[in-house]
């Protein structure tokens, strides 16, 4: 195994940190981190296994932070959780088979809704009141878990967006919903994470620095998130949308 030199690990570290900070929170960190691991001249396939064990280190992490601050609703999550799993194992599997491309018109359009929508939107500042589970909406919550975490596994890009808005839409508070859009975020990763070993298509070498210095971005990310609250989440959210959107039209023209 081919390992970085002491410069490429020290680029990995920094980028690594950045990626996760802002990922534990609103997600959005693969817009950082893969641009740097394409950096390395690792190949494309190895480039997203890596990338997953980072965000899967990642997501773990802001996992336990926001669990003790008592942001996750437990046993919502848990019956959740292993719908993301399954979904997102099923997505990578998928995307072998099939071509992602024909997804980044639907990505867009998506994205830009949510955005305005977030724009528009004024009571989503820390005292929303969660939704009453009916059976309809429980089943809806999850349908959408399972196809998030799908979506994760086969493309990737906005799936902490589109995760933090699920959660929203259920009534949590940004705080609230970015906690517990990061746990289902860890299913879906480390279901991915398991594929791309299995695949022999993950690089340990450039992946454990950048994953060690992505779980110190991720303590840092999420201890402001908790302390900061709403006020800071909502435009950090907006922001990583926007350039979201940006990427995906950029990479269609």
């Amino acid at each position: 195994m081919e390992l970085p030199s002491f410069d490429m690990i020290l680029f990995l570290v920094i980028v690594g940190f950045a990626a996760a900070f802002i990922d534990s929170v609103v997600g959005g960190g693969g817009l950082i981190a893969v641009p740097a691991l394409m950096f390395t001249g690792l190949p494309t396939n190895m480039v997203l296994g890596t990338n997953k064990l980072g965000g899967t280190l990642s997501s773990l992490t802001s996992t336990v932070s926001f669990l003790f601050s008592g942001k996750i609703n437990g046993k919502l999550v848990l019956a959740l959780f292993p719908l993301s799993l399954v979904g997102s194992a099923l997505g990578t599997y998928t995307i072998h088979l099939v071509p992602s491309t024909f997804l980044k018109p639907l990505v867009v359009g998506l994205l830009i809704v949510i955005l305005i929508y977030t724009l528009l939107k004024k009571n989503w500042d820390g005292t929303g009141q969660q939704v009453r589970f009916t059976f309809v909406r429980g089943l809806a919550t999850a349908v959408c878990a399972f196809a998030l975490g799908f979506y994760d596994g086969f493309f990737g890009p906005g799936a902490g967006s589109f995760l933090l808005f699920l959660f929203l839409m259920l009534g949590f508070d940004f705080v609230g919903a970015s906690a517990n859009a990061k746990v289902l975020n860890f299913a879906s990763n480390i279901a991915s994470l398991v594929s791309f070993f299995w695949l022999k298509s993950v690089h340990l070498g450039y992946g454990l620095p950048m994953g060690l210095a992505m779980i110190a971005g991720s303590i840092v990310g999420s201890q402001v998130a908790i302390r900061k609250g709403s006020k800071y989440v909502k435009p950090l959210f907006i922001g990583i949308t926007a350039i979201l959107i940006g990427k995906q039209i950029w990479d269609m023209l």
